[in-house]
């Protein structure tokens, strides 16, 4: 696989669930990609620059071409002080591969508290709605109920003036009735009883 620096830039990694950040495997699968190229990368261009090298050597000394060709050994010789700066390259390249690694770690760290922030957030307010929407249901329910227990005993007070009044007229009326009995009792005393027609 011909690795890019977009590649790098673009890979996505899957989040893991339960844990911050990704999966630390695939992770490392793609760093141990990214080093496989970038040391295929670092080796061509020390190939290159030491053919080069050849190549600027054999032309300052266009007489001597026969010569230049004769000891073609002696040309890579240059190669491994190549690769030897070639390993401070590489040193670096390694380095800022990590630091890009890093880099987009800590943006994602960032996006995922920023996303938790956020959650916690929506669900603090959702807490708050349903929190303000229950008292504000108490406080209805509890003016209902006063209402409710307002006209109970407004019809309870209704009801004892009614039972009041009813229990005055009736004894006033049982005791008129009594009254009226004793009278015509009183009245058929003294009345003889020759007048009845006993």
């Amino acid at each position: 696989m011909a690795l890019t620096p977009d590649d790098v830039v673009t890979k996505q990694f899957q989040h893991v669930r339960f844990k911050d950040g990704f999966d630390p495997d695939e992770v490392d699968d793609f760093l141990d990609e990214i080093v496989v190229e970038w040391r295929k990368a670092l080796e061509e261009n020390a190939e290159l620059k030491s053919k080069l090298a050849a190549y600027e050597s054999g032309e300052k000394a266009p007489a001597a071409a026969v010569v230049t060709e004769v000891p073609a050994p002696a040309a890579p010789a240059p190669a491994p002080a190549e690769p030897a700066k070639a390993a401070p390259i590489a040193t670096t390249t390694t380095a800022g591969i990590i630091e890009l690694a890093q880099r987009l770690h800590d943006e994602h760290v960032a996006e995922g508290e920023t996303k938790r922030a956020q959650l916690i957030a929506e669900a603090e307010a959702e807490v708050e709605k349903i929190r303000s929407e229950a008292a504000a249901k108490q406080r209805e329910e509890s003016a209902r109920l006063e209402r409710e227990r307002n006209t109970l005993e407004a019809r309870i007070t209704e009801l004892r003036t009614f039972e009041r009044d009813y229990r005055t007229q009736l004894r006033g009326y049982i005791e008129g009735q009594l009254r009226d009995l004793d009278e015509k009792s009183a009245s058929t005393d003294s009345t003889p009883v020759s007048a009845i027609g006993l």
